[in-house]
């Protein structure tokens, strides 16, 4: 059995090649990421591991099947930027990792949301310059607030254990109930009412699809003043000029996103000494409130060794046994 394994980043590459030598598999390392000529790499192997944030082409899949490779195994959660059709055309099967570190993301979400509320962007800037005056930024204290949780899988979970540990007043809405979260009467009844209590609104949900988004101007009218959003789920779920206006007008305090609805081309990626060619985004990493960070608060060693080995254990599973339990429904 041969595997390759694409956009490979240096950090994650000691995982695949213990995992590779533990398993006696080869196991192909490839920094470049998977498109129509890259795959021609992947000709005499079994399977085809990735992760990437832009879109798989579809003529990808053509190539795999012509080279007899049935199986893809993501790195990630995410399936949005995976054209089924063309899997299915060419009877490839997909897995993903749908679970490597959810409280990695639900304590970076505290993180910069505890960033915010004590003004650190702005004193950090203050002091950098040598001036020490307090005012005006003072804080204000997560136990004294209500926080909205919308989304209560495994990462929404791990927040609200969190955040009631700082002693906040915790709601929650998802269509799908948790038992546990059920029998602590966290639930209310819908999105709108989770956005109207909530000083704080934490996002931990899956994107809804172009166009539907949870934060936008009408939600937004909705909300408390002086409300704060944290988004660590998908950057789609906010029309973010809609935020940024929102917070400048002084409707809403402040905002916490660690995904941006046009983050593709310019996260990861250094742009030092380079103009953003994105007015919006150089607007709000100007503004004291607004914490911006490049998609990462995924990103912690656990994260990036369980986003690497089980990917391939689930490669391994398909290759081996014909499914996975983390094998995508095409359908």
């Amino acid at each position: 059995m041969k595997l390759i394994d694409y956009g490979v980043r240096e950090d994650e590459r000691p995982y695949i090649e213990e995992w590779s030598k533990n398993n006696n598999i080869e196991v192909k390392i490839v920094s470049d990421l998977l498109n129509p000529e890259t795959i021609e790499q992947a000709k005499g192997y079994d399977g085809v591991v990735c992760y990437q944030q832009l879109p798989y082409d579809p003529a990808i899949f053509d190539k795999m099947n012509e080279f007899g490779i049935h199986v893809m195994s993501l790195r990630n959660v995410g399936v949005d930027n995976v054209p089924f059709d063309a899997l299915k055309k060419n009877d490839i099967k997909l897995t993903n990792v749908p679970s490597y570190s959810p409280t990695a993301i639900a304590e970076y979400s505290v993180t910069g949301l505890m960033i915010l509320l004590r003004s650190m962007k702005s004193m950090i800037r203050k002091v950098d310059k040598h001036n020490f005056l307090w005012a005006p930024d003072i804080g204000r204290e997560l136990n004294e607030l209500t926080v909205g949780v919308a989304g209560t899988g495994r990462i929404g979970r791990a927040a609200i254990k969190i955040y009631q540990g700082f002693g906040a007043k915790v709601i929650a809405f998802d269509k799908f109930h948790n038992e546990d979260i059920e029998k602590q009467g966290l639930y209310v009844d819908s999105l709108e009412e989770l956005l109207k209590q909530s000083d704080v609104v934490t996002l931990h949900l899956p994107s809804l699809g172009k166009g539907n988004t949870v934060i936008n101007k009408d939600t937004i009218a909705n909300m408390k003043d002086n409300a704060i959003v944290v988004n660590t789920g998908r950057g789609d779920l906010i029309k973010t000029a809609d935020l940024y206006d929102a917070v400048v007008s002084g409707k809403l305090a402040g905002a916490v996103l660690d995904v941006y609805e046009n983050e593709v081309g310019i996260f990861n990626a250094d742009h030092s000494g380079e103009p953003l060619n994105d007015e919006l985004l150089s607007n709000m990493i100007d503004n004291p409130k607004f914490i911006i960070s490049p998609h990462i608060a995924f990103y912690t060693t656990t994260a990036v060794k369980n986003m690497a080995t089980i990917s391939l254990d689930s490669m391994l599973d398909e290759l081996q046994n014909g499914k996975s339990d983390n094998e995508i429904d095409l359908n």
